[in-house]
């Protein structure tokens, strides 16, 4: 390709922050997506991911979309969403990622995909790197206007009042936060130079098994379930992050708890190779994990154990990231721990976050 900013490219990143930072910020929702920067060269276009893995074999359909929108040479920095029901649908996002190519086009049909623009890096010889966002931003919104469903710009806005609004509001629409960005800000690969606000929560939990760590020393991960009306307990997650020497302790908390009997466990059946062909089993790994030679082997305990974690959001039943474990609830009845804790956000539609317009 003929661009003065050729893949691959790491995107550039935002740091966690417990709260709306302050400053000279241009603040813009949180998309729950596949990071994705595009290159075009005339013909030729070439989707990148976070992770330097390519993507364009994978979303055929927006190759097309793209090239009516975008300028002859440009790179732009964005999202890969896919949304059903006016709502964002990252579950249905994770299924595009697959081998077949049977497959990608039957889903590509089904779920098609659409791309929201935040950022350009390049214009036709022009490296953009180097301008701070600002301008960045006002060359984007320049050629934005002859975008093309399903290719989208990201709204914007300086008003904290108003981002604060759209943290609140965008959440029912499956976005999952704020990116806040310094307006005089270069972009600057791999690095967080820009600040996250995202929703933190905490849910009490049943402990029903366990991973070892990696590194084969103490516990990796907890696996987590919560009840449902009829009494049955589904797997919605797994807590990890522990420190070395916490991971050993885990490992010696847990002993006593260890099944010697596993048809006794709610999720027996799982332990078998064909529970994990939905892939949605303590034991299923994603398809990029698996590529990369992860161990899902897990040992099921009691369900007797209750702790305490910090999560973002839910996804269908379960937890959308890992969680961060906080603390054991020994005075907790397991039997207590069910779904009705977990805070549900008002809807909202996707097309109206698309909508929105700038400090109005």
């Amino acid at each position: 390709m003929d661009l003065p900013v050729t893949p691959p490219v790491r995107p550039m990143l935002a740091k966690a922050y417990p709260e709306l930072p302050t400053g000279d910020l241009v603040f813009e929702p949180k998309w729950d997506g596949f990071r994705c920067i595009v290159f075009r060269d005339g013909d030729e276009v070439i989707l990148g991911s976070r992770n330097e893995r390519p993507l364009t074999r994978y979303f055929p359909e927006i190759i097309d979309p793209l090239k009516a929108s975008l300028p002859g040479r440009a790179v732009l920095d964005g999202e890969l969403v896919v949304s059903k029901s006016d709502r964002l649908a990252f579950d249905a996002l994770q299924q595009r990622i697959h081998p077949a190519d049977s497959r990608v086009q039957k889903l590509a049909a089904e779920t098609p995909c659409e791309f929201v623009a935040f950022d350009v890096l390049a214009v036709g010889d022009r490296d953009l790197r180097a301008e701070p966002f600002a301008q960045r931003r006002s060359i984007l919104e320049d050629f934005a206007d002859v975008f093309v469903a399903p290719v989208h710009l990201t709204p914007v806005t300086r008003d904290r009042h108003r981002a604060m609004q759209w943290f609140r509001d965008f959440e029912g629409a499956g976005l999952d936060g704020l990116i806040a960005k310094p307006a005089e800000g270069l972009y600057v690969e791999n690095k967080r130079t820009q600040f996250k606000l995202k929703h933190v929560r905490s849910a009490d939990a049943v402990v029903a098994g366990f991973r070892i760590h990696k590194d084969g020393e103490g516990v990796g991960s907890l696996l987590l379930g919560l009840y449902d009306d009829d009494g049955v307990l589904h797997h919605v997650g797994v807590a990890t992050s522990f420190t070395k020497v916490r991971r050993q302790e885990l490992l010696g908390e847990l002993a006593t708890y260890r099944l010697d009997d596993i048809s006794t466990h709610p999720w027996a059946g799982w332990l078998e190779a064909e529970a994990h062909e939905s892939g949605r089993m303590p034991g299923a790994p994603h398809r990029w994990s698996k590529a990369a030679g992860k161990d899902h082997r897990w040992i099921p305990i009691r369900p007797d154990l209750v702790c305490e974690v910090k999560y973002e959001s839910m996804l269908n039943g379960r937890f959308r990231a890992t969680t961060r474990w906080l603390r054991w609830r020994l005075d907790r009845d397991p039997a207590s721990c069910g779904y009705d804790q977990i805070e549900t956000p008002a809807e909202f539609a996707f097309s109206d976050v698309l909508a929105s317009s700038a400090d109005e």
